[in-house]
């Protein structure tokens, strides 16, 4: 968390920065320097480098971030990013009030791929309570309109949701319907930060008023069909993932203050003067320096770090002991359970007098809020941040079924147990290996080997995705690997290439590099980038692009799942080559049409070199059980290669949309002729293309604008197709009525896409 600028342009009577015990604001910088970012920033590089720590989560945070400026907050986002990228996969958040939004900061985020979220209290009343100006005026209407801008189709990809804080004298209905009102992704209700020194309001009798207030939004959360996510609710279910407030999970929040001050998590302002302090800086400490602070390591215990009420508590998985700072008393410290704990207790039994969400049958949903969202955000052409990350954890959560249907029809191993350890260990590590774009292709391979024809024998993927898992996360194990030709696959790193006959071999994992043994003969890998290079190992190989680092995958053979034939692995001279054109064809995206670019940030994650063919010089494909992946024969020019990319990733988020919801009625025999093609095509087929076409369309659109003398011809060419496709789908009677409302959206922003910019 970057404190980027510590005043703030409203005064809130709850705010735990300036109006509670801490008042160490008062003696910083009111905006962090240049020179203090740039070090924060490679700090922060320096830590993801040392600890391959694959992706790294920066909120920019106040007092209120956007008193910085548009031109203020440009510097810091591209500081951050110049530093970072090179090292892991940046995800970029701010924390605002919301007042200062405007249309240059929100193209400014939608750019940076930075996601924002705002702070409202619920209807005005509610809100007027605390989150008022100096001089008492409201604040409801600005923050009402910084949401509205984020709603745009245009900023929607930038919209994270809505911070609230719950005081029990405001209606939870009202509340409830207030915040749904502004269509947020997601809504985080926050406990008013209290302690035991000085406990949090409780009007009336009722000893538990705040389980009795959000037990009553849980549920009409629940009975409206839970239409968004709420994270407190979410994070109190069995097995619902810890979070900050809640579970067992290691803390992982280390905040910069503006004077380049480290600090610990900053709700501990609520406790006493200093509390959140560690006397390291930025400047001469590195962040492994920061963790060994007493205050830090302490919350890397889980259960054994918490007090003995606590510990011997039956919910203490699901509470955690609840925020740490609510646990602070004067003479014990932080030694105590939370001062909410009868709430916490109270809320958790609420949550459980409902079950959870039962999965939808065969991919079929009623015609819900959440549904109409995601299908009318993805119907735009491009979909939001958020849309695409909900289409990621649900294609990781398939790839988590198919790794248990596989124990479950092979028996569980050493492999399998591994993972197991790992996952519990080290889940990030665990989570980068499985949501590589090749695992599920591995184990629908392994379950069905008829199902992805031309992939050879069907080997047991499990122990390469412990290895890779293990490597991740510098965890000492031993595995036996089977070989397929010769080689080990390691996803996400590498192969290696071993000498003489064999079936399988033995791997050895060791901190930063691995040992690989048959018989007599054994290779050794470091996964040091500037070691000589190992006997053998061919690393992965992985190019910046704005949103991150993008792989070009030339060596797991599951790659092969596209129906074409794929390229060797590449000589380097070929794959520097495409890694600069694959650099520069992202440039273009983001140029031509930034929310395209936003939804390739959001889940593209390697490209596959095709092998050539003189009869079709241009080809690309997606395969439906490769998401996050794309194949393309390499192309030397980024304008072409950037249309296809664009082109195929609408086929990865369709396919991903089609593991969830029947947007086809089943069973249809029905053939609909195109323009694009000389044969009837099925309705999934047209929905595909029609929906790959519309974006091609907002490509060339926006090309039109500029000089490009044949943009608008093509823009023409690839409207009318869409358009044909759009009439013959509705005309065939074969769309559910989910289906009819997304191609009916698609018309809509194809009209769009004639009248607009791009």
């Amino acid at each position: 968390m970057l404190k980027v600028h510590s005043r703030c342009d409203l005064s809130c009577d709850h705010c735990y920065i300036y109006q509670h015990a801490d008042q160490t604001w008062r003696g910083r910088p009111a905006r962090m320097p240049p020179a203090t970012v740039r070090r924060a920033a490679r700090r922060i590089a320096e830590h993801a480098r040392e600890h391959g720590v694959p992706v790294v989560h920066v909120v920019l945070h106040g007092g209120e971030p956007l008193l910085l400026g548009a031109a203020g907050l440009r510097e810091v986002l591209a500081e951050l990013r110049a530093a970072i990228t090179p090292w892991a996969r940046l995800d970029l958040r701010l924390q605002t009030n919301g007042v200062l939004l405007d249309e240059e900061l929100c193209r400014l985020f939608v750019e940076y791929d930075v996601r924002v979220g705002v702070s409202l209290d619920g209807d005005r009343a509610a809100n007027d309570r605390h989150r008022v100006f100096a001089h008492g005026g409201s604040s409801h209407d600005q923050v009402r309109r910084a949401l509205a801008l984020l709603r745009r189709p245009e900023h929607r990809a930038s919209y994270a949701g809505i911070l609230c804080t719950v005081d029990v004298r405001n209606d939870p209905d009202r509340v409830y319907e207030a915040l749904l009102a502004e269509r947020p992704p997601r809504v985080d209700l926050l406990l008013p930060h209290a302690t035991w020194d000085h406990p949090p309001l409780r009007p009336g009798p009722d000893p538990t008023p705040y389980a009795r207030w959000l037990g009553r939004i849980h549920r009409r959360w629940v009975d409206d069909g839970r239409p968004v996510s709420i994270r407190m609710f979410e994070a109190l279910r069995p097995g619902g993932g810890g979070t900050e407030a809640f579970g067992l999970a290691p803390a992982d929040v280390l905040v910069i203050e503006t004077d380049g001050a480290w600090e610990q998590v900053d709700s501990l302002k609520t406790a006493y003067h200093g509390a959140a302090g560690t006397g390291l800086d930025v400047f001469d400490h590195p962040v492994d320096e920061v963790v060994r602070h007493p205050g830090v390591a302490v919350r890397q215990d889980g259960v054994d770090g918490l007090c003995a009420t606590c510990r011997a508590c039956p919910v203490v998985d699901r509470c955690g002991g609840g925020l740490y700072a609510h646990r602070w008393r004067t003479g014990s410290g932080f030694d105590n359970p939370s001062v909410y704990c009868p709430d916490l207790l109270g809320l958790i039994d609420a949550v459980n007098a409902y079950p959870p969400p039962t999965p939808p049958a065969s991919g079929e949903w009623s015609a819900t809020a959440p549904v109409d969202e995601l299908l009318d955000d993805l119907a735009t052409g491009h979909g939001s941040t958020s849309t695409l990350a909900l289409l990621a954890a649900t294609q990781l959560s398939i790839t988590r079924a198919l790794l248990a249907a596989c124990r479950d029809r092979f028996g569980s191993t050493a492999a399998w147990d591994l993972l197991i350890h790992l996952d519990q260990a080290a889940p990030d590590a665990v989570q980068a290996v499985l949501a590589h774009p090749f695992v599920r292709p591995a184990l629908v391979h392994r379950l069905d080997p008829a199902a992805l024809p031309g992939l050879g024998a069907a080997l047991d993927p499990l122990p390469a995705l412990a290895v890779a898992a293990a490597l991740r996360a510098g965890v000492p194990a031993t595995v036996r690997v089977p070989l397929r030709a010769g080689a080990i696959t390691v996803p996400t790193l590498g192969d290696l290439v071993l000498p003489g006959p064999g079936e399988s071999a033995e791997v050895t994992v060791g901190p930063g590099e691995f040992r690989a043994r048959i018989g007599s003969v054994e290779r050794t890998v470091s996964l040091d980038p500037l070691a000589p290079p190992s006997t053998g190992w061919l690393p992965t190989r992985d190019v910046p692009v704005p949103g991150g680092r993008l792989l070009i995958e030339d060596g797991d053979p599951y790659r092969d799942c596209y129906g074409q034939p794929v390229e060797p692995r590449l000589e380097a001279p070929a794959a520097r080559a495409l890694g600069r054109t694959l650099t520069d064809a992202w440039r273009v995206v983001q140029r031509d049409v930034p929310a395209h670019a936003a939804a390739l940030d959001g889940g593209l994650r390697a490209v596959v070199p095709l092998a050539p063919d003189p009869a079709r010089p241009l080809r690309s494909a997606t395969a439906r059980h490769a998401f996050g992946a794309v194949a393309v024969t390499p192309h030397p020019d980024p304008e072409t290669l950037a249309v296809l990319l664009v082109h195929e990733w609408q086929h990865a988020k369709l396919g991903a949309v089609l593991d969830l919801y029947d947007l086809v009625e089943p069973g249809q025999g029905t053939r609909i002729r195109v323009p694009w093609r000389p044969d009837p095509r099925p309705p999934e087929g047209v929905l595909q293309g029609v929906y790959a076409h519309l974006a091609v369309t907002q490509v060339w659109r926006s090309r039109a604008d500029t000089d490009d003398p044949d943009a608008s011809a093509q823009a023409a060419h690839f409207r009318a197709w869409t358009r044909d496709g759009v009439e013959a789908l509705l005309a065939s009677r074969s769309l559910t009525a989910a289906g009819e409302r997304f191609v009916g959206q698609l018309r809509h922003a194809l009209e769009e896409t004639r009248v607009g910019s791009g």
